[in-house]
């Protein structure tokens, strides 16, 4: 029977046309070296819920990817509650000439963090802050993420003001955050996240009066 990483593996290749993504045997190796550090931290930090590799490799790895389409060359990106270092980990590992501060408010987890970045070479290009988003400086970043960030709704504002005037905001979230979105944020694209019904990306920069 297949291993956990060789059914990753099997997965990613098999879905990412869908995700218009084409992955090299390296990258492939990358992700499956940062999905076994996954399931060893996981029972302890919970850093996602319980799945199969395929729904990992869907859910979780080629939905964080669809960002890269979004991301610049040499854009610095702070990815706030950053968790299991998702989104922005499966970028790093495709992209070698992305930067990125992960800010996560849980000690636990920033020392996973911190583990998991190990494996971005070269390894100068990321930080990891354990630090609530909102206790530190606007970020030097030029894109502002978040995928799974708690009382992502009450803390929406805040962030807003947070993030440097100048900067592109890309969100994953669900249908409902989606169309409140559209009241704060201008120049907004939104995806439908493949494999899914009602995920989306959204892409845009806030309003400022």
């Amino acid at each position: 029977m297949p291993t956990a990483t060789e059914q990753l593996a099997a997965a990613l290749k098999l879905y990412a046309p869908e995700f218009e993504l084409e992955l090299k045997p390296e990258h492939i190796k990358n992700l499956q070296d940062y999905y076994s550090l996954i399931l060893k931290w996981n029972p302890r930090l919970h850093l996602v819920a319980p799945c199969s590799p395929e729904e990992f490799a869907v859910r979780h790895v080629l939905e964080s990817l669809i960002l890269l389409k979004y991301l610049p060359l040499n854009v610095r990106v702070a990815d706030i509650g950053a968790g299991a270092g998702l989104p922005i980990i499966p970028c790093l590992l495709l992209r070698n000439d992305l930067q990125a501060t992960l800010i996560e408010a849980s000690q636990k987890k920033s020392v996973f963090l911190k583990e998991a970045v190990r494996t971005v070479q070269p390894a100068a290009r990321t930080q990891v802050l354990n630090a609530r988003f909102e206790d530190l400086p606007s970020p030097d970043a030029q894109f502002i993420t978040c995928r799974a960030l708690d009382k992502f709704s009450e803390l929406l504002p805040v962030m807003l003001e947070w993030a440097p005037a100048d900067a592109t905001l890309a969100l994953f979230c669900g249908e409902a955050i989606m169309k409140s979105l559209g009241a704060v944020l201008s120049e907004m694209t939104v995806e439908l996240i493949p494999r899914s019904e009602k995920r989306f990306l959204v892409i845009g920069r806030a309003h400022r009066g």
